[in-house]
């Protein structure tokens, strides 16, 4: 049952997995001794390549999860959403599969990349507002003005349902995982990796990790009430969000064991040992699980531990800046 601190059920979960499976097969989940090496504390890693999704990002099965439900009449409408990419790439993705038209709205500035990959998915571009939450009120207007229909990034359970899949391939492939560490952005990896846990290994531990200039959702946590910031400035754009979501944060502050930040060096620290290990491009959210792995080492020393490498949709601007260590 569904209930104001739980969005999703297990078994959404797995109506979801069945609506993305014709089009997303299972994402690989790999050792590496090299990283198990320099994470050290004998801790084992295992890497869960969202960036070996078609749009590189784990935002192809939530776009994938609420789009393959739409009525025929809103697909002829055709959607809008905000983004700062992977979220807008998955609706282009899933929208040019399932014949949908997609508008996404990003923020002056956005990842130039991002932006090319969403066009060429096919979608329709409005570079509109200062930040993502500014964002979300352009695509409003458009949808007010349109009668198009709004699909949210986080705020909807078929979205937090469609990103619950990677963590029942995590842990159907590896039942001996004993925790997982999650970057929180706006909270659909986290809330659905607790949902598949507590049906199914209510054991594993949940940690959140979030970027420190961009730690809206952690503060919250922490502080037991919903914090807004005023600003949320970090390279890891998928994490940049400067508030909670209601339909997420009741069952972050239930169900996660605890709640970390990361800084930018050490984000970008992860992206560099991440390519160095494993030869896989992370962008900075995407290596924001290990990076919080790092802060955890004592805690979760001697277990076997999943992070997720949620996307690979760095622009080569800011990968230059990495390598370079620059940041």
């Amino acid at each position: 049952m569904h209930t104001a601190e739980w969005p999703i059920e297990f078994s959404d979960v797995l109506e979801a997995r069945e609506r993305i499976r014709p089009h997303l097969p299972p994402t690989p989940l790999r050792n590496y001794a090299p990283l198990d090496h320099a994470v050290g504390n004998g801790i084992r890693v295992w890497v869960k390549h969202e960036n070996h999704n078609p749009t590189n990002s784990f935002k192809a099965r939530n776009a994938m999860s609420i789009l393959a439900v739409l009525p025929a009449e809103a697909r002829k409408r055709g959607i809008i959403g905000a983004t700062r990419g992977n979220w807008g790439q998955g609706l282009a993705w899933a929208g040019g599969l399932l014949g949908i038209s997609v508008t996404v709205c990003v923020p002056i500035g956005n990842n130039p990349e991002k932006n090319a990959a969403m066009i060429g998915f096919g979608a329709e571009l409005v570079e509109e507002g200062r930040d993502y939450d500014e964002s979300v009120e352009v695509a409003e207007r458009l949808v007010r003005e349109r009668g198009a229909m709004m699909v949210q990034a986080v705020n909807d359970p078929l979205v937090v349902a469609g990103a619950a899949t990677l963590t029942l391939e995590i842990l159907e492939e590896r039942p001996d995982i004993e925790a997982i560490v999650v970057a929180v952005g706006g909270g659909s990896q986290a809330v659905g990796a607790l949902t598949v846990v507590r049906e199914i290994a209510p054991a594993v531990r949940v940690y959140g990790v979030q970027a420190e200039r961009a730690a809206a959702i952690h503060d919250s946590w922490h502080a037991g009430r919903v914090i807004t910031l005023p600003s949320a400035d970090t390279f890891a754009d998928g994490l940049a969000t400067r508030q909670p979501y209601e339909l997420t944060f009741p069952a972050l502050r239930l169900g996660l064991s605890g709640f970390v930040t990361a800084s930018e060096s050490e984000i970008a620290s992860a992206v560099r040992l991440l390519l160095s290990t494993t030869h896989n491009l992370a962008e900075g959210a995407g290596a924001a699980g290990l990076a919080g792995l790092s802060r955890l080492r004592e805690e979760l020393s001697g277990r076997r531990v999943a992070v997720i490498l949620s996307g690979g949709n760095i622009d080569s601007a800011t990968l230059g800046k990495v390598v370079a260590r620059e940041l």
